[in-house]
């Protein structure tokens, strides 16, 4: 046999495993390295976030991202680099994290890499009925095993796409695994560039786990902050709070027609951009709008299609809403969350752990169940029986 392919499937049989999970989100603000202790898998899986830390992207990588992501014309030399130079990178602070924390990379057994989205393209973004759903992601698998010197599993959202979803959102497979509860019904809300929620029933029972992307999440603000500020975000919300929301302004937004499609749907920076939020103004007829003003009503359309979706999803359940993603640190959000959903919110902490590792811990325990897992049934309707696990396997030698 050979030697790597005796290597994984002696990973593949052992009960505890040390597992990186990272992830790079459309806020494009850094990389998320989560290191997770995982024991047994499926319904059997005990999970413990050994360490976690966030590394912010330099300007310069931010600004190549900011070249190549969620954009229809684009050089295909810029995509062909960052692939393989952005996949280098991470390796490099993983090798820096893991010497940081006193770890020996020998004894980490996978590493599960999210990769950097660079577009996505349901069918119901891109029209073609010829066509199916598509999404891209770089950073190969291939450099960051070589240069770590570990397994490493990437690129999972192309199997959701090939059994028939849309590739995301995809943190549902393991919400429903570690955190039902029999007797509270929950909404598992993360509010990153873009807002998505898992709907858990209590106890499951003769009902159907849920999830779907909302709309925007950060990115909407982050990107008039940018723009019209210079600041990277609204910390704590503090310029929403000293505008106002602009009424007609927020009509015209909520009349986009992606609010309407039937749930679970999924979108991206491709159709939430600033762009979007001209044209907007310009189908509204609103010329002259302060800077705070426009914050405040893109801080609102967030709050306002989050509770809007959730209330659609959960009928006449009344889940708790516990929060993750940067979203929850801005304050101003969250108190309009809230007030719209007539009940206060909580952090992921409290069913959970650090609510910022929720997604790179989430690829972490998707990639434990692809080496030793029984796989998930994405689409039963469809695919009824058959079973998927998700990513590439890439060997370090």
């Amino acid at each position: 046999m050979n030697d790597s392919i005796e290597h994984l499937s002696q990973i593949a049989i052992k009960d505890k495993k040390l597992i990186i999970g990272l992830m790079s989100g459309t806020s494009l603000d850094g990389l998320d390295i989560a290191l997770c202790e995982i024991k047994g898998s499926g319904g059997e899986t005990k999970f413990d976030l050994r360490n976690f830390q966030t590394l912010s992207y330099p300007e310069k990588i931010v600004e190549s991202l900011r070249e190549i992501v969620s954009i229809d014309r684009v050089s295909l030399q810029k995509v062909c680099l960052l692939n393989s130079w952005l996949a280098d990178y991470h390796a490099q602070l993983i090798l820096e994290v893991l010497r940081d924390w006193n770890i020996d990379p020998r004894y980490v057994d996978c590493i599960a890499s999210h990769g950097q989205t660079v577009y996505h393209a349901p069918i119901r973004y891109h029209q073609q009925k010829d066509k199916p759903n598509t999404t891209l992601q770089i950073v190969d698998g291939d450099h960051i095993a070589r240069k770590t010197g570990i397994l490493t599993i990437s690129d999972f959202r192309q199997k959701h796409t090939a059994a028939g979803g849309e590739g995301a959102p995809m943190v549902a497979l393991t919400d429903a695994m570690l955190f039902s509860d029999d007797s509270e019904s929950r909404v598992l809300l993360n509010i990153g560039g873009i807002a998505n929620f898992t709907y858990l029933p209590a106890g499951k029972k003769n009902k159907r786990v849920f999830t779907t992307d909302v709309g925007p999440g950060n990115t909407l603000i982050d990107n008039a902050v940018q723009a019209l500020f210079g600041k990277p975000y609204d910390e704590d919300g503090a310029i929403a709070e000293r505008g106002s929301v602009h009424p007609q302004l927020l009509k015209r937004m909520l009349e986009e027609p992606f609010f309407s499609k039937p749930l679970p749907r999924t979108t991206g920076p491709e159709l939430f951009n600033m762009r979007w939020v001209h044209e907007q103004q310009e189908e509204a007829g609103i010329k002259d709008i302060s800077d705070e003003k426009l914050i405040a009503t893109l801080t609102w359309l967030t709050a306002q299609s989050i509770v809007d979706a959730i209330s659609e999803a959960c009928g006449d359940d009344q889940p708790k809403i516990y929060l993750s993603g940067g979203g929850m640190h801005n304050k101003t959000l969250v108190q309009w969350i809230e007030k719209l959903a007539d009940q206060p919110t909580a952090s992921f902490a409290e069913i959970g752990f650090n609510p910022d590792a929720k997604e790179a811990a989430s690829f972490a325990i998707l990639a434990n169940e692809t080496l030793s897992g029984e796989a998930f049934e994405i689409n039963p309707q469809h695919n009824a029986g058959r079973r998927v696990n998700f990513g590439k396997i890439c060997l370090p030698v």
